[in-house]
């Protein structure tokens, strides 16, 4: 028998038990877009981080401060301490005490409500110096930054980031325009470009999200508070990729250094880069996606079990047809071909109807969920190998049942 009989006979016996082979094919469905979409969350959640710490510049390590006790004797969040201040900056500014270290921004940040006209949004303020364009690597739309002048001046000046300039201007151009900040007006004199960074529902912040003002001005007219020295975090920017270390050692040390502390592990600071959050981004992503990858293993495990199902119960049912084929020649090698091809067969179709269903919740999916699935290639093709290999793999015992029955004994079945 050529091939071509083989797979023509194979087909017709799948389509001899349409509604067990169709719970068949399902449960091979569901197991192969299972992974499609599990790959597709994971490289979906690691690509939206990344893209979100990428955001905030390149080359840049953040400090931010130590957690702080109650008076009840309750150990606070870290960074809710009060322990950078602007000499934390001064020093890190150094070229001498700090080589490797290209530019400083200091950020002090607060929540507020922001009034333009009738429309109002709430937003992270952030007081900052000239730097932090550079330091977190940002562009501007229209419109200049905050300068030196600004600082010295304590200006009302401030500039809008690109979501909450939408938000708060829906028609005309925002610089020239007056915002209303906790009660003090400021005047906004530039746009920034967008970051690019997703804003989804499952983001924590939009780094789009923000209002810039000179550090001056938030803590005099802003912010306020007894201590207005001191700032929320410092954003340093290493020379290059090669000095980031270098960069990290010489913070680390000025800073226990400028507090008093002999000891590291109670240094009353923290200091992250952006490598290390991408590793740990990375690493969490790939533990996710292991996970989900598992459970629709498990699927077509199940998937795969139903095809040797399907492929016992039809040796049984056809061993008269068997014995028949044998008695005119057919030999075991033949028998055992066609009952592989039924099982090959199964597995294709449900490996062709899964990379459908799996492509379909990549499109749709992400406006339900709010999360991103990207679209990875590499596992639509992976699947439609795996499921040939289950239909091939799940198929070899029983097509080697069917081909190990003697003719006399089959045909003598009822």
């Amino acid at each position: 028998m050529s091939w071509l009989e083989t797979l023509r006979t194979g087909v017709n016996g799948v389509r001899s038990h349409r509604l067990r082979s169709s719970l068949t094919v399902l449960g091979i469905l569901i197991g192969i877009a299972g992974v499609i979409i599990a790959v597709g969350l994971g490289e979906g959640a690691s690509g939206q981080v990344t893209s979100e710490i990428n955001a905030l510049g390149s080359n840049v390590l953040t400090i931010t401060p130590g957690s702080s006790t109650s008076s009840s004797g309750i150990r606070q969040a870290l960074g809710s301490a009060s322990t950078l201040t602007m000499a934390d900056v001064s020093a890190l500014s150094s070229p001498v005490d700090a080589p490797d270290v290209k530019a400083v921004a200091p950020i002090t940040s607060q929540t507020e409500v922001l009034t333009a006209g009738s429309e109002t949004a709430t937003t992270s303020v952030q007081g900052t110096t000239p730097n932090w364009l550079s330091v977190r690597g940002r562009t501007l739309a229209e419109g200049r930054f905050i300068d030196s002048q600004d600082l010295q001046d304590h200006a009302a000046v401030a500039v809008l980031g690109a979501t909450t300039a939408s938000e708060l201007f829906t028609r005309g151009d925002p610089v020239g325009q007056s915002v209303d900040v906790n009660g003090t007006p400021v005047t906004v004199v530039g746009v920034l470009t967008s970051s690019g960074a997703s804003s989804s529902s499952s983001s924590t912040s939009d780094p789009d999200d923000t209002l810039i003002i000179p550090i001056t001005t938030g803590a005099e007219r802003i912010f306020g508070g007894t201590s207005r020295n001191s700032v929320s975090s410092i954003a340093v920017q290493a020379r290059s990729s090669a000095d980031l270390t270098g960069a990290y050692q010489e913070a680390d040390h000025l800073l226990l250094e400028l507090h008093g502390i002999t000891n590291p592990t109670e240094a009353d600071f923290t200091i992250t880069s952006e490598q290390s959050l991408i590793a740990a981004n990375t690493s969490v992503d790939h533990t996710l996606t292991i996970l989900l990858g598992g459970i629709a293993a498990i699927s077509l495990i199940v998937g795969g079990i139903g095809v040797m199902n399907i492929m016992l119960v039809s040796v049984t049912e056809r061993i008269r047809e068997i014995g028949l084929r044998k008695a005119l020649g057919a030999t075991p090698r033949v028998i055992r071909r066609q009952f592989l091809v039924e099982a090959s067969v199964l597995g294709v179709i449900g490996g062709i109807l899964g990379v459908a269903a799996g492509m379909l919740g990549v499109i749709y999916l992400p406006g339900l969920i709010g999360d991103p699935i990207s679209t990875s290639p590499t596992a639509a093709v992976g699947a439609l190998a795996i499921a040939l290999a289950i239909g091939v793999l799940f198929g070899v015992y029983p097509a080697s049942r069917a081909a190990a029955l003697a003719p006399i004994d089959a045909l003598r079945s009822e």
